[in-house]
């Protein structure tokens, strides 16, 4: 085990108060409900603050008010742990926002991903805290069996695993790191801002979903030319849904990792669509072409 500087969130159990937030876009009414219901039969309270219902424009409501409801859900006795509703847009414009030693003097799991990689990154960047990658509250009702599973298990008992003997090895190899990374849109646009995710050491994940393979080999152009990737210990690739042909996007890996002499794998269960195993961002992992699996070190 490393001695790196992790904070790990009290694990949470049945009867447990899960606090929704919404950073990002607003959300589906009919999806919402389905993920309260799905969370609800996995033995969790669910506290849903009016303020989540708002809309402005393409937000949830106004940067103010979306970070005023994160900050409370992180002060509020009650609440044990907290979801995001849902992706899109937005998570980046709160990092400003954020009180990052009023969470840090509250530490609690927080669990999203997509737009939320923005809000994982910056808080255990700025805190230590580490936070999951994971399903939102209109993802868990077209989550499968494994992805639901995870979820409990991360939260409840803070274990995970992630592996996947279909997975496409472009590099062998081995490594052991902290588990950096998310969504590969939201990382590019933090690239250059004082938010920006500091990689080094790190085993990479990477997912994305609606771009073509021209723009994931832009944004993982501009992350190598900012020598983001000089000092990554492995790169793990998740869904990369309506991306375009599956060997399209090996290709562009291929060539965006050419000189980063680090294992790299393609395929793994995470990011958008019914597949989306958890993981701890921040979290100490080890990972191995072998086995083909991440788990924790």
């Amino acid at each position: 085990m490393s001695s790196y500087e992790s904070k790990y969130p009290v694990k949470m159990k049945k009867g447990d108060v899960l606090g929704v937030a919404a950073p990002s876009s607003p959300f589906d009414d009919i999806l919402f409900q389905q993920g309260v219901s799905t969370l609800k039969a996995m033995g969790f309270e669910v506290l849903m603050p009016e303020g989540i219902f708002e809309k402005d424009g393409f937000l949830a409501g106004d940067d103010t008010l979306r970070a005023a409801v994160l900050h409370d859900l992180f002060v509020n006795p009650k609440v044990r742990g907290i979801v995001c509703a849902r992706g899109g847009y937005g998570s980046m414009r709160l990092l400003p926002l954020l009180d990052f030693d009023l969470i840090a003097a509250n530490p609690k799991p927080l669990i999203g991903f997509s737009d939320a990689t923005a809000l994982l990154e910056a808080i255990h960047e700025r805190t230590g805290l580490v936070c999951y990658h994971g399903p939102v509250v209109t993802s868990l009702a077209k989550t499968d069996g494994p992805g639901l599973t995870g979820f409990e298990d991360i939260l409840k008992e803070g274990v995970w695993t992630m592996e996947c003997p279909e997975g496409t090895v472009i590099r062998e190899g081995a490594a052991e790191g902290p588990l950096k990374g998310g969504n590969l849109t939201t990382l590019c646009h933090l690239t250059g801002t004082a938010f920006a995710p500091q990689l080094d050491g790190s085993i990479l994940m990477l997912e994305d979903v609606g771009e073509a393979p021209y723009r994931i080999d832009r944004m993982l152009t501009q992350m190598r030319m900012a020598g983001l990737f000089d000092r990554i210990r492995a790169v793990v690739a998740g869904r990369f849904d309506r991306c375009g042909e599956a060997r399209d996007i090996e290709e562009v890996f291929r060539r965006a990792f050419r000189d980063v002499h680090v294992p790299l794998v393609l395929g793994f269960p995470f990011g958008h669509g019914s597949e989306n195993l958890p993981f701890p961002v921040g979290g100490w992992a080890r990972f191995d072409t072998n086995s083909m699996k991440v788990s924790m070190a």
